[in-house]
């Protein structure tokens, strides 16, 4: 009950409270004028039931104010209200960022897995190109190899330095050998420089 309900009621009670004073006095006045005793009793009987009625009205214990206390609980519920807002928006919140960062751990996921196989992929293929062009190598200093000794050396005359010395360090002593025969002295020389630089290169034990 708010505080103008209580006032609003102290109101309509005291007014009931004077009205029966009032109605009170006057019978009580006409039953004096009659000059019987009856009516002095009876005016006695009416004042008694006014003044009860009035220490009534006094004596009702006024509402405590619950208005104050019912603000109170409003107050603080709506704080609550609002709290809990703010607390499910940043929980909210917090679960859109993990989404989010969930979505890019698996995209560099992804990445990372084609980004391994395409290396994969390419150690393959660069396998193969090596086994295929080691083959090449191969087969074309077995083509020399059976070559004869003198034409050979024409070929080997006319190829860069560094280019036929890898063939003869891939040859047969003996075939290398006839072939060094058939060159000029010059040529032959050089290729053994770079030969002997090779093999210099490749470490001893001790």
């Amino acid at each position: 009950m708010t505080r103008k309900q209580v006032k609003n009621k102290r109101s309509r009670k005291a007014g009931r409270g004077v009205l029966f004073l009032i109605t009170g006095f006057f019978l009580a006045s006409g039953l004096l004028r009659l000059g019987s005793g009856t009516g002095s009793a009876i005016a006695r009987e009416v004042q008694a039931i006014s003044h009860s009625g009035s220490q009534q009205e006094e004596a009702e214990p006024v509402a405590p104010a619950a208005c104050e206390t019912g603000e109170g609980i409003g107050e603080l519920l709506a704080a609550l209200k609002t709290r809990e807002a703010r607390v499910a928006a940043q929980e909210a919140a917090l679960v859109d960022r993990m989404q989010v960062l969930a979505a890019a751990e698996e995209g560099a996921k992804r990445n990372l897995d084609a980004l391994s196989a395409a290396e994969q992929k390419l150690r393959a293929t660069m396998a193969l190109a090596d086994s295929a062009a080691e083959d090449d190598l191969s087969r074309l200093t077995s083509v020399y190899e059976n070559m004869k000794a003198k034409d050979a050396a024409k070929l080997f005359e006319e190829m860069d330095p560094q280019f036929s010395a890898g063939f003869l360090g891939r040859m047969r002593p003996d075939a290398a050998a006839a072939i060094f025969a058939g060159m000029t002295p010059a040529k032959a020389y050089s290729i053994s420089v770079i030969l002997a630089g090779r093999n210099a290169e490749v470490p001893t034990e001790k």
